[in-house]
């Protein structure tokens, strides 16, 4: 998307160029994003890669020091330096950490690579160990435990509707964070 919009603006700004005739428009620095080097396209696609810690209760660090931020649920604020640490904020980072610090975990990425801040969008799920048990999907279980709450953004919608019914069943029976903090905060 990001790279559709700098080609929109570089072709606009050619037209400006051509139509008034001005030689002061300098285009290099737009074509270094529209022509992005292999090492800025980053894809963790389906792989399994192993936690190296948890920085809160929706984002992660793999092995390769990448960032994962996970898709379409929210977890209270932790480290946020404008406000203290929300409501459940703390809960939610343990829980995560329990789940999932130190194992490995499979990453699928929906429609965008990286948001704002540069983190890897990902749905996360956690593989039994040994071939025992079930496949967690670690997006949903924190929705459905309480200790997240829906939050997508388009075009990232995949499981929307799978996370709204996982907040529904939280909210419906009063787990986490639905039990413990004020509405304003959720």
């Amino acid at each position: 998307m990001r790279y559709q919009i700098v080609s929109i603006l570089a072709a606009v700004l050619l037209l400006f160029q051509i139509v008034f005739n001005s030689k002061s428009i300098n285009f290099s620095s737009l074509f270094q994003y529209i022509s992005p080097t292999p090492t800025a396209i980053i894809s963790l696609q389906n792989q399994s890669l192993k936690v190296i810690r948890v920085v809160d209760g929706d984002t992660i660090e793999v092995e390769g020091n990448k960032k994962i931020r996970y898709i379409g649920m929210n977890t209270p604020e932790l480290h946020d330096p404008r406000r203290p640490v929300q409501c459940f904020g703390q809960e939610a980072y343990e829980e995560n950490k329990k789940l999932v610090e130190g194992k490995t975990v499979r990453l699928e990425k929906d429609v965008s690579e990286v948001d704002k801040y540069g983190r890897l969008l990902r749905y996360v799920y956690l593989e039994p160990a040994s071939g025992s048990g079930q496949t967690i999907f670690i997006n949903d279980y924190l929705t459905r435990q309480g200790f997240a709450h829906v939050s997508t953004y388009p075009p990232d919608v995949k499981y929307v509707d799978q996370l709204v019914d996982a907040q529904n069943e939280a909210q419906e029976n009063n787990r986490g964070l639905w039990a413990t903090c004020p509405l304003k905060q959720k």
